[in-house]
């Protein structure tokens, strides 16, 4: 299972290298069904094996001059406090019982899991959906347009520091249609902001648990680091909204798999 594992690691790699996005929503259940980790662990994991993974995709997209900074600086800010916060201070204060109904209970893994899957599902329909214009953000002022901004980098950097999703599917809608970014800038941005907020939130974890298999994170990082230039490379020669609706079919049947996994 574990070599299925490192080969299944290049998919992640090739996600965010292709729309900026979804390296989490593979990394996850990979390091938990494959590398057989507890969703807890795993999460933190992910955040270095994305955030690391991110930063070489990142860099590659500012080669090619497809990288704002301003607008990514704007996003990570208060979604960097979002992320710390949540690997530092909420997920340890959950109960590893977190409700119990008689024999029946739901444990801190099966809550994370749960949550996961949601978010899936509700990112894969953003995926699927054509994706509306950026109309309305001539109405907003910059103040309220950057403002409105920072206000979803901290709702995503919560997200993020939880379930241990980098938070491209979020992301990247957020930077196309408040900003008007395109979308080959959306996901150069997307990889920094990605990298830093997921590096940012693994400190937390690390200040927790010091006793981290680094072989195995560094192993799987290398390999998906190799996806995600495939990936940058590919993304010239392949349609976006074809590609991000083929990978948000992906996404929903591989979240609802795990939801009825979960719930069953």
């Amino acid at each position: 299972m574990e070599v299925i594992g490192y080969l299944s690691s290049i998919l992640m790699g090739l996600s965010l290298g292709l729309i900026g996005g979804g390296g989490s929503i593979l990394t996850v259940p990979i390091l938990v069904y494959l590398f057989a980790l507890p969703p807890v662990v795993a999460t933190g994991y992910s955040l270095f094996i994305v955030g690391l993974t991110a930063l070489f995709g990142g860099i590659n997209f500012m080669r090619q001059k497809q990288v704002d900074f301003k607008t990514g600086l704007i996003f990570a800010v208060p979604s960097f406090l979002g992320v710390y916060a949540a690997r530092a201070w909420v997920v340890p204060a959950l109960p590893d019982t977190v409700f119990q109904m008689g024999a029946w209970s739901m444990s801190k893994n099966v809550l994370i899991m749960l949550v996961f899957s949601v978010l899936m599902i509700l990112a894969s329909y953003s995926m699927i959906r054509k994706a509306p214009v950026a109309r309305d953000r001539a109405k907003l002022s910059p103040l309220r347009r950057h403002g409105i901004i920072g206000l979803e980098g901290l709702v995503v950097g919560c997200v993020t520091g939880f379930v241990g999703a980098g938070g491209g599917f979020l992301i990247i809608p957020a930077l196309v249609i408040l900003v008007g970014l395109p979308m080959k800038k959306a996901v150069g941005t997307s990889l920094f902001i990605i990298a830093i907020k997921s590096l940012f939130g693994f400190l937390g974890e690390w200040q927790r648990h010091p006793g981290v298999d680094w072989q195995l994170l560094l192993s799987i990082a290398g390999i998906a680091i190799t996806g995600i230039f495939i990936g940058s490379y590919v993304s010239r020669f392949v349609a976006e909204n074809r590609l991000k609706k083929v990978f948000g079919w992906f996404v929903l049947v591989m979240g609802s798999g795990i939801l009825l996994q979960q719930t069953l």
